[in-house]
């Protein structure tokens, strides 16, 4: 976690039921409630940012996409060779 100051704040409002049951949890791994909130959020949040930006494979596909990119014989197709010139010019 992030040793900056804490300078921002996240105000949640839950039924009384759940706040005792976060309480409870805090507690059996010696967190604050506070502390443990803000542990989960982030770990949570981190968690669905991966699994929206990652790209899994099978098995089967990660085999052909690395047979891919270790083909010496293959080049780059003229959309390929316009998209690294964009980079280029727009990124140096």
């Amino acid at each position: 976690m992030s040793t900056g100051a804490r300078n921002a704040r996240l105000n949640v409002r839950l039924p009384a039921d759940l706040k005792q049951v976060i309480e409870e949890a805090a507690a059996s791994v010696g967190q604050s409630v506070s502390d443990f909130a803000v542990s989960t959020l982030v770990q949570q949040a981190r968690s669905v940012i991966e699994q929206r930006t990652a790209t899994t494979l099978s098995a089967r596909d990660r085999e052909r996409f690395i047979a891919i990119l270790d083909d010496s014989t293959a080049r780059p197709n003229a959309a390929l060779v316009r998209a690294a010139r964009r980079y280029k010019r727009n990124l140096g």
